[in-house]
């Protein structure tokens, strides 16, 4: 398995071709998420769109570079029925979308149940937490709320099934996180311990896996993703103290990449 970091030129080159492109991005998110998400899409020359305004499930998702989809937007005003319009529309369209199944697995069946029905609709990448992934893949057990309690270390083999499964890239974050198309498998180092301390970070990466899915494979966008919020992690990690100053270095650093 191949372990790739900022020094990789290919991930570079996705991330300049989000800034010379500048796609669109819809999302459809949750309250606590949406601040940092935007903002982050914002740092690296995407533009944001987020919310479940009447009709813009349906109109926004057709025109988009990318869309995500972050289960807890249902928290936020969003209804099953948004979420499935926006997946279903952006399928169609061939619109690529990334699905963050926050909390799945969590006890909450018929939660559960709008995460299946949206998996229909074959998002081009899924993104969580090792809970999650292992939830995805009909383990139980890890979760403890939104959060795991499980490493990601422990699921790398679910990555890579429950990819092949799905027919799509999925992606667990974590100390290390792992990316799998079902025959590729690559890890992904970096970040800093202060990220699990912020708000929004795992959700914001859901919006750039999107924004990255808007100018190359979803493959290669997820590695992308991963390895930009990994260097600009760490990078803004070696000059903060606490998780306020590192949500803005955090930004800053996304920015200069």
């Amino acid at each position: 398995m191949d372990t790739l970091s900022w020094a990789d030129a290919t991930a570079r080159a996705d991330v300049r071709a989000v800034r010379e492109q500048a796609p669109f991005v819809y999302g459809l998110t949750n309250f606590v998420a949406a601040g940092l998400s935007a903002n982050a899409l914002l740092a690296l020359g995407a533009g944001p769109a987020f919310g479940a305004a009447p009709g813009w499930a349906r109109a926004f998702p057709a025109g988009a570079g990318a869309v995500f989809i972050n289960g807890a937007a249902m928290m936020s005003g969003a209804t099953p029925e948004d979420l499935l319009e926006a997946a279903s529309t952006a399928a169609t369209a061939g619109t690529p979308w990334v699905l963050d199944p926050v909390a799945v697995g969590a006890g909450a069946p018929a939660y559960d149940d709008v995460i299946a029905s949206l998996l229909a609709h074959r998002p081009a990448i899924v993104r969580g937490n090792a809970s999650e992934v292992a939830a995805l893949a009909g383990r139980a057990g890890g979760a403890s709320g939104v959060d795991s309690t499980l490493d990601s270390s422990a699921v790398v083999g679910l990555v890579a099934e429950l990819a092949a499964r799905l027919e799509t890239v999925v992606a667990v974050s974590g100390a290390t996180d792992y990316i799998s198309d079902g025959t590729r498998t690559v890890a992904v180092a970096g970040g800093s311990e202060m990220m699990p301390r912020v708000t929004g970070t795992g959700c914001s990466l859901g919006g750039v896996c999107a924004a990255l899915a808007a100018v190359t494979d979803p493959f290669a966008a997820a590695v992308a993703a991963h390895v930009a919020y990994a260097e600009a992690g760490e990078r803004a990690g070696a000059r903060t103290s606490g998780p306020g100053s590192f949500a803005v270095a955090f930004l800053d650093e996304l920015a200069a990449l």
